[in-house]
């Protein structure tokens, strides 16, 4: 019966969870999949060429740093178009929901705590499902998760194996988030080496070794007795107080107080798999990249200019202040127990989340799991029979009929704001614009100036660009040229922080194509030196007269 309706369960889960993935997948693409189109589209056509980049009208080098996924995206786009991008994306947002529950529930053996987990994870997640490699790596750092848990349980190679692959193919998926794959191993390994010290005893067995020591040269120097006696009962009184801490220790163990630290065995072996690892960088196409992208892209300044690289404000994200209050509650208000390396891995997901506000997502998608471990512990220790009357109420025909129901409410309530959307939304990004400007301008002489958000739209449309959202690629950090910080120049002629006419003279600019309510349109639309070639409601076309 239990098996019956486990799997009933997961049925309706899977069911439900593939319905609310559908519900939030945007229709309207982002701005980096215009990109990732063409650069699929050229490494096809002409290989990996990393010394000049093709779309910017700059020569500068581009390190193509998910090639592998572009392409993809390209052959998706070649046979479906936009329309094949977006069900592409519904799969991996599907794939995603499940793969969280799934693991999840193997983790923890607690499906109903796992599906309500996994909707929530999807919810917060709804800025993240793109069609953008990170939607790949999403579903990668879930298994790696899995396959993690379970090597330690079971030591198969199967699982080794995997943990292998997976950081080959995000090396060549997206290789910005290569290095934060080693972070998954930290909280493990860090358990494992504290247990190691604590069952060392290094202390005591140095004690004793001094003791030892000493008594050796008393006797070399024919010392009194009754002075190697005194020592020898120090030593006896050292090992009894030992033996003692450790009876302490083991109950600690057993029964601790907050904290519950656990040692395996197989840990050994999975610091041997991720140093293994560290060498997977260099499965790539793209040379020594993985290894020094995401170091180049700190030291750079697109995190302080970028949105989604910006510290987090907590009072501004209500999902972080939800998973802050559930892991503090849990502690604070119950003698429910934390895992140690549960406390490390939430930890520093929460350091990253605030360091970083794009980093949520992974503190979504791999918190979860801890963050599961803790409310499982704490249904077993108050009401250990409670999820399993619930789910048997969901497994009852009525109760699937209205779970079932009231995922489909939540679902229609996501998704009927974007029911009309179209797949490229003409107020963002300057479609009739691009267009009026290749029928009645020369673009191979022309040299464009726009801004940072629709640049992958006009790249996408064969136009070359002065940015787009490839950020890293326009800093100095990646073209190797100090004098070639094409990122903030970008970035002060649009805040108006910097005197644009020394901007447009420095890259030689002879056409503009700006939003209609910007500063700097405000400005320009003033300036006698710029013709207004082309309007509508959203874009504006200037012609710089005074080259």
């Amino acid at each position: 019966m239990d098996k019956q309706m486990k799997t009933k369960f997961n049925l309706i889960a899977i069911v439900c969870i593939i319905i609310f993935c559908f519900a939030i997948t945007p229709i309207t693409l982002q701005n980096d999949t215009f990109y990732t189109i063409k650069i699929g589209e050229h490494i096809l056509n002409n290989g990996i060429n990393m010394e000049q980049d093709p779309f910017s009208m700059h020569e500068i080098p581009y390190t193509y740093p998910h090639w592998l996924y572009d392409v993809g995206i390209y052959l998706i786009y070649s046979v479906g178009g936009m329309a094949g991008i977006y069900i592409s994306t519904v799969i991996l947002a599907c794939i995603l929901g499940v793969t969280v529950y799934i693991t999840n529930k193997k983790i923890t053996k607690n499906e109903l705590v796992s599906f309500l987990l996994t909707l929530g994870v999807m919810y917060i997640l709804t800025g993240f499902i793109a069609a953008r490699a990170q939607l790949v790596t999403f579903i990668l750092f879930a298994l790696s998760i899995y396959f993690i848990e379970k090597f330690l349980e079971t030591k198969k190679k199967r699982y080794a194996i995997a943990l292998i692959i997976i950081p080959t193919i995000i090396a060549n998926i997206h290789l910005a988030v290569w290095p934060f794959y080693f972070i998954i191993f930290m909280p493990y390994i860090a358990e494992y080496l504290i247990c190691l010290f604590a069952d060392s005893h290094i202390f005591h067995k140095i004690q004793n070794k001094f003791y030892n020591i000493q008594i050796k040269k008393m006797q070399a120097k024919q010392a009194p007795e009754e002075k190697i006696n005194k020592l020898q009962e120090k030593i006896d009184i050292s090992n009894k107080k030992f033996e003692e801490s450790l009876k302490k220790q083991e109950h600690r163990r057993k029964e601790p107080y907050k904290i519950k630290i656990e040692k395996r065995d197989n840990t050994k072996w999975l610091i041997v798999i991720m140093l293994i690892c560290v060498l997977t960088g260099l499965l790539t196409p793209l040379g020594d990249t993985p290894y020094t992208y995401l170091v180049k892209t700190m030291q750079g300044n697109t995190t302080k200019s970028i949105n989604e690289h910006l510290p987090m404000v907590l009072v501004q994200s209500e999902p972080t202040i939800a998973i802050l209050i559930i892991v503090v509650g849990i502690l604070m208000l119950t003698d429910t127990k934390i895992r140690l390396k549960d406390f490390f891995m939430l930890g520093g997901l929460i350091i990253l989340t605030l360091m970083s506000r794009r980093q949520l997502s992974m503190l979504t998608v791999i918190g979860v799991y801890s963050i599961n471990r803790m409310i499982c512990d704490l249904f077993d220790k108050y009401d250990p029979e409670g999820t399993k009357k619930f789910m048997m109420k969901i497994t009852s025909g009525f109760g699937a009929i209205i779970t079932i129901l009231l995922v489909i409410l939540m679902s229609t309530v996501e998704y009927k704001p974007k029911a009309g959307n179209s797949y490229i939304n003409e107020a963002s990004y300057p479609v009739q614009a691009v267009e009026w400007l290749k029928e009645n301008v020369n673009i191979g002489e022309m040299r464009l100036y726009n801004e940072y958000n629709y640049g992958s739209y006009i790249l996408f449309q064969d136009v070359k660009v002065f940015i787009d959202s490839r950020a890293d690629l326009y800093t100095p950090e990646f073209n190797g040229d100090s004098e070639k910080d094409i990122f903030s120049d970008a970035v002060q002629v649009a805040s108006i922080s910097r005197y644009y006419e020394d901007v447009f003279d420095k890259y030689e600019i002879t056409h503009l194509l700006i939003p209609n309510n910007t500063k700097t349109n405000m400005f320009i639309s003033r300036d006698e030196n710029y013709k207004e070639l082309y309007k509508d409601n959203n874009f504006v076309i200037y012609e710089r007269l005074n080259k």
